[in-house]
Protein backbone atom coordinates (compact mmCIF):
# COMPACT_ATOMS: atom_id res chain seq x y z
CA UNK A 1 0.00 0.00 0.00
CA UNK A 2 0.87 3.43 -0.62
CA UNK A 3 0.46 5.98 2.14
CA UNK A 4 -0.58 9.49 1.57
CA UNK A 5 0.44 12.03 4.63
CA UNK A 6 1.02 15.35 2.50
CA UNK A 7 -1.31 18.09 4.31
CA UNK A 8 -3.57 19.05 1.96
CA UNK A 9 -3.32 22.66 3.17
CA UNK A 10 -0.59 24.39 0.95
CA UNK A 11 -0.45 27.61 3.02
CA UNK A 12 -2.85 29.95 5.09
CA UNK A 13 -3.25 33.72 5.16
CA UNK A 14 -4.95 35.09 8.17
CA UNK A 15 -7.62 32.65 8.81
CA UNK A 16 -8.08 31.48 5.46
CA UNK A 17 -6.75 28.09 4.71
CA UNK A 18 -5.65 27.32 0.90
CA UNK A 19 -5.69 23.84 0.05
CA UNK A 20 -3.29 22.20 -3.13
CA UNK A 21 -6.74 21.33 -4.31
CA UNK A 22 -7.46 24.88 -5.09
CA UNK A 23 -3.44 25.86 -6.28
CA UNK A 24 -3.94 22.59 -9.05
CA UNK A 25 -7.39 24.24 -9.77
CA UNK A 26 -5.62 27.72 -10.70
CA UNK A 27 -2.87 26.13 -12.23
CA UNK A 28 -5.19 24.01 -14.29
CA UNK A 29 -7.44 27.09 -15.34
CA UNK A 30 -4.15 29.29 -16.00
CA UNK A 31 -2.68 26.44 -18.02
CA UNK A 32 -5.51 26.39 -20.32
CA UNK A 33 -5.34 30.33 -21.18
CA UNK A 34 -1.42 30.01 -21.66
CA UNK A 35 -2.13 26.67 -24.13
CA UNK A 36 -5.11 28.94 -26.03
CA UNK A 37 -3.02 32.14 -26.32
CA UNK A 38 -0.18 30.06 -27.73
CA UNK A 39 -1.77 28.22 -30.68
CA UNK A 40 -4.76 30.56 -30.54
CA UNK A 41 -2.19 33.22 -31.17
CA UNK A 42 -0.48 30.72 -34.50
CA UNK A 43 -3.89 31.44 -36.17
CA UNK A 44 -3.51 35.20 -35.68
CA UNK A 45 -5.65 35.62 -32.51
CA UNK A 46 -5.20 38.19 -30.55
CA UNK A 47 -4.56 38.41 -26.94
CA UNK A 48 -7.50 40.55 -26.52
CA UNK A 49 -9.66 38.17 -27.80
CA UNK A 50 -8.34 35.21 -25.25
CA UNK A 51 -8.52 37.33 -22.42
CA UNK A 52 -12.47 38.36 -23.03
CA UNK A 53 -12.76 34.21 -24.03
CA UNK A 54 -11.52 33.69 -20.49
CA UNK A 55 -13.61 36.66 -18.98
CA UNK A 56 -16.87 34.65 -20.38
CA UNK A 57 -15.85 30.69 -20.31
CA UNK A 58 -14.15 30.75 -16.75
CA UNK A 59 -16.72 32.50 -15.26
CA UNK A 60 -19.27 29.90 -17.62
CA UNK A 61 -17.35 26.77 -16.39
CA UNK A 62 -18.05 27.75 -12.43
CA UNK A 63 -21.17 28.55 -12.67
CA UNK A 64 -22.58 25.10 -14.58
CA UNK A 65 -19.79 23.36 -12.79
CA UNK A 66 -22.14 24.72 -9.13
CA UNK A 67 -25.54 24.14 -10.46
CA UNK A 68 -24.42 20.28 -11.70
CA UNK A 69 -23.63 19.94 -8.25
CA UNK A 70 -26.52 21.46 -7.03
CA UNK A 71 -28.52 19.19 -9.12
CA UNK A 72 -26.71 16.01 -7.77
CA UNK A 73 -27.04 17.16 -3.97
CA UNK A 74 -30.14 18.57 -4.71
CA UNK A 75 -31.82 17.04 -0.88
CA UNK A 76 -29.11 18.71 0.67
CA UNK A 77 -29.21 22.41 -1.38
CA UNK A 78 -33.06 22.12 -0.23
CA UNK A 79 -32.35 22.36 3.13
CA UNK A 80 -28.90 24.48 2.89
CA UNK A 81 -30.13 26.97 0.61
CA UNK A 82 -27.37 29.25 1.64
CA UNK A 83 -24.74 26.98 0.43
CA UNK A 84 -25.68 27.41 -3.02
CA UNK A 85 -23.38 30.80 -2.65
CA UNK A 86 -20.46 28.29 -1.26
CA UNK A 87 -17.60 28.18 -3.66
CA UNK A 88 -16.88 24.71 -2.68
CA UNK A 89 -18.52 21.80 -4.18
CA UNK A 90 -17.99 21.96 -8.03
CA UNK A 91 -18.29 19.28 -10.78
CA UNK A 92 -15.37 18.36 -13.79
CA UNK A 93 -18.30 18.17 -16.16
CA UNK A 94 -20.02 21.50 -15.34
CA UNK A 95 -16.76 23.06 -15.82
CA UNK A 96 -16.11 21.42 -18.76
CA UNK A 97 -19.28 21.82 -20.47
CA UNK A 98 -20.02 25.71 -18.94
CA UNK A 99 -16.21 26.62 -20.53
CA UNK A 100 -17.40 25.16 -23.98
CA UNK A 101 -20.85 27.14 -23.66
CA UNK A 102 -19.19 30.00 -22.54
CA UNK A 103 -16.09 29.88 -25.62
CA UNK A 104 -19.02 29.13 -27.88
CA UNK A 105 -20.97 32.26 -26.47
CA UNK A 106 -17.96 34.76 -27.29
CA UNK A 107 -17.12 33.68 -30.57
CA UNK A 108 -20.37 33.64 -31.66
CA UNK A 109 -21.03 37.25 -30.33
CA UNK A 110 -17.24 38.30 -32.16
CA UNK A 111 -18.23 36.79 -35.27
CA UNK A 112 -15.82 34.32 -35.47
CA UNK A 113 -15.98 30.16 -36.14
CA UNK A 114 -15.93 28.97 -32.64
CA UNK A 115 -15.12 24.69 -34.20
CA UNK A 116 -11.36 25.64 -35.30
CA UNK A 117 -10.95 27.13 -32.13
CA UNK A 118 -12.41 25.00 -30.02
CA UNK A 119 -10.62 21.87 -32.30
CA UNK A 120 -6.79 23.85 -30.83
CA UNK A 121 -8.11 24.58 -27.30
CA UNK A 122 -9.22 20.47 -26.34
CA UNK A 123 -5.89 19.12 -26.00
CA UNK A 124 -4.64 22.13 -23.14
CA UNK A 125 -8.17 21.68 -21.64
CA UNK A 126 -7.66 17.98 -20.79
CA UNK A 127 -3.76 18.54 -19.80
CA UNK A 128 -5.22 21.44 -17.42
CA UNK A 129 -7.84 18.78 -15.83
CA UNK A 130 -4.32 16.43 -15.68
CA UNK A 131 -2.97 18.99 -13.55
CA UNK A 132 -6.29 19.49 -11.68
CA UNK A 133 -5.99 15.60 -10.17
CA UNK A 134 -3.19 16.41 -8.92
CA UNK A 135 -4.53 18.55 -5.98
CA UNK A 136 -7.24 16.25 -5.69
CA UNK A 137 -4.98 13.19 -5.41
CA UNK A 138 -3.30 15.74 -2.03
CA UNK A 139 -6.32 16.79 -1.23
CA UNK A 140 -8.10 13.13 -0.87
CA UNK A 141 -11.40 13.80 -2.30
CA UNK A 142 -12.84 12.10 -5.28
CA UNK A 143 -11.02 9.05 -3.91
CA UNK A 144 -12.00 5.46 -4.41
CA UNK A 145 -13.64 2.53 -2.49
CA UNK A 146 -11.51 0.39 -0.14
CA UNK A 147 -9.22 -1.78 -2.08
CA UNK A 148 -6.62 -5.09 -1.32
CA UNK A 149 -4.76 -3.95 -4.47
CA UNK A 150 -0.61 -3.39 -3.66
CA UNK A 151 -1.24 0.56 -5.07
CA UNK A 152 -4.02 1.35 -3.00
CA UNK A 153 -3.06 4.97 -1.53
CA UNK A 154 -3.80 5.07 2.73
CA UNK A 155 -4.59 9.15 3.73
CA UNK A 156 -2.87 9.50 6.93
CA UNK A 157 -3.18 13.50 7.54
CA UNK A 158 -6.23 14.60 9.20
CA UNK A 159 -6.79 17.41 6.55
CA UNK A 160 -7.33 14.76 4.14
CA UNK A 161 -10.88 14.58 2.89
CA UNK A 162 -10.29 10.53 2.28
CA UNK A 163 -11.23 8.23 5.33
CA UNK A 164 -7.90 7.79 6.90
CA UNK A 165 -5.88 4.45 7.55
CA UNK A 166 -8.17 2.91 4.87
CA UNK A 167 -6.66 1.60 1.20
CA UNK A 168 -8.55 2.84 -1.28
CA UNK A 169 -8.21 2.86 -5.07
CA UNK A 170 -6.52 5.99 -6.36
CA UNK A 171 -9.48 7.01 -8.82
CA UNK A 172 -7.60 10.65 -8.95
CA UNK A 173 -4.45 8.76 -10.46
CA UNK A 174 -6.62 6.62 -12.80
CA UNK A 175 -8.23 9.68 -13.81
CA UNK A 176 -5.05 11.53 -14.05
CA UNK A 177 -3.34 8.40 -16.24
CA UNK A 178 -6.33 8.75 -18.60
CA UNK A 179 -6.50 12.60 -18.82
CA UNK A 180 -2.86 12.33 -20.33
CA UNK A 181 -3.79 9.22 -22.22
CA UNK A 182 -6.40 11.42 -23.84
CA UNK A 183 -4.12 14.31 -24.50
CA UNK A 184 -1.17 12.18 -26.09
CA UNK A 185 -4.61 10.76 -28.48
CA UNK A 186 -5.13 14.20 -29.34
CA UNK A 187 -1.93 16.17 -29.44
CA UNK A 188 0.03 13.48 -31.51
CA UNK A 189 -2.24 11.82 -33.37
CA UNK A 190 -5.84 12.90 -34.13
CA UNK A 191 -4.66 16.57 -34.19
CA UNK A 192 -5.04 18.04 -37.29
CA UNK A 193 -5.82 14.82 -39.00
CA UNK A 194 -9.90 14.89 -38.50
CA UNK A 195 -12.61 16.77 -40.86
CA UNK A 196 -15.14 18.72 -40.58
CA UNK A 197 -13.71 21.38 -37.96
CA UNK A 198 -15.43 20.69 -34.36
CA UNK A 199 -13.91 17.00 -34.86
CA UNK A 200 -11.07 16.96 -32.49
CA UNK A 201 -13.28 18.66 -29.62
CA UNK A 202 -16.39 15.76 -30.35
CA UNK A 203 -13.34 13.34 -29.78
CA UNK A 204 -12.29 14.73 -27.04
CA UNK A 205 -15.57 14.77 -25.00
CA UNK A 206 -15.75 11.28 -25.99
CA UNK A 207 -12.70 9.87 -25.25
CA UNK A 208 -13.24 11.84 -21.26
CA UNK A 209 -17.04 10.42 -21.25
CA UNK A 210 -15.86 6.61 -22.06
CA UNK A 211 -12.74 6.84 -19.05
CA UNK A 212 -15.58 9.24 -16.49
CA UNK A 213 -17.94 6.35 -17.07
CA UNK A 214 -15.96 3.73 -16.49
CA UNK A 215 -13.55 4.87 -13.54
CA UNK A 216 -16.78 6.22 -12.13
CA UNK A 217 -17.34 2.60 -10.79
CA UNK A 218 -14.50 2.69 -8.24
CA UNK A 219 -15.21 5.79 -7.03
CA UNK A 220 -16.09 6.05 -3.05
CA UNK A 221 -16.86 9.13 -2.27
CA UNK A 222 -20.62 9.29 -4.15
CA UNK A 223 -23.91 8.08 -4.00
CA UNK A 224 -26.53 6.94 -7.51
CA UNK A 225 -27.97 9.46 -8.84
CA UNK A 226 -31.01 7.79 -10.90
CA UNK A 227 -30.98 4.36 -12.05
CA UNK A 228 -27.57 3.24 -10.17
CA UNK A 229 -25.43 5.63 -12.09
CA UNK A 230 -24.07 8.78 -10.72
CA UNK A 231 -24.85 11.98 -11.60
CA UNK A 232 -21.15 12.51 -13.69
CA UNK A 233 -22.15 8.81 -15.32
CA UNK A 234 -25.46 10.02 -16.95
CA UNK A 235 -23.64 13.20 -18.43
CA UNK A 236 -21.37 10.77 -19.59
CA UNK A 237 -23.44 8.46 -22.13
CA UNK A 238 -26.07 11.98 -22.97
CA UNK A 239 -22.52 12.97 -24.39
CA UNK A 240 -21.84 9.98 -25.63
CA UNK A 241 -25.27 9.39 -27.55
CA UNK A 242 -25.05 12.71 -28.91
CA UNK A 243 -21.39 12.78 -29.75
CA UNK A 244 -20.28 9.15 -31.07
CA UNK A 245 -23.18 9.52 -34.04
CA UNK A 246 -21.22 12.40 -35.09
CA UNK A 247 -18.00 11.34 -35.11
CA UNK A 248 -19.09 7.66 -36.84
CA UNK A 249 -20.93 9.73 -39.47
CA UNK A 250 -19.63 12.89 -40.01
CA UNK A 251 -15.80 12.18 -39.06
CA UNK A 252 -13.31 11.47 -41.91
CA UNK A 253 -9.27 10.94 -41.48
CA UNK A 254 -7.53 13.35 -43.20
CA UNK A 255 -4.11 11.96 -44.92
CA UNK A 256 -0.56 14.44 -44.68
CA UNK A 257 -1.57 15.49 -48.93
CA UNK A 258 -4.66 16.36 -47.79
CA UNK A 259 -4.18 17.61 -44.83
CA UNK A 260 -1.34 20.12 -46.41
CA UNK A 261 -3.81 21.37 -49.23
CA UNK A 262 -6.34 21.95 -46.34
CA UNK A 263 -4.37 24.10 -43.89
Amino acid sequence: MIQVGVDPVAFTVGGLSVRWYGVAVAAAILSIILWIRHFWGKMGVTSDFVAGVAVVAVPCGLLVSKLLHIIDKLSYYASHPGEMLNPAGLTIFGAILGGILGMWIYCRLRGVPAAPLLDLAAPGVILGQAIGRIGCTINGCCYGKPTTLPWGFVYTHPNSYAPLGIAVHPTQVYELLWDLLVFGLLFYILRGRLRPEGSLIAAYLALYSLGTFGIRFLRGDVTPFVLGLQEAQLVSLVILLAVVPFLLAKVRWVGKDEQADIG
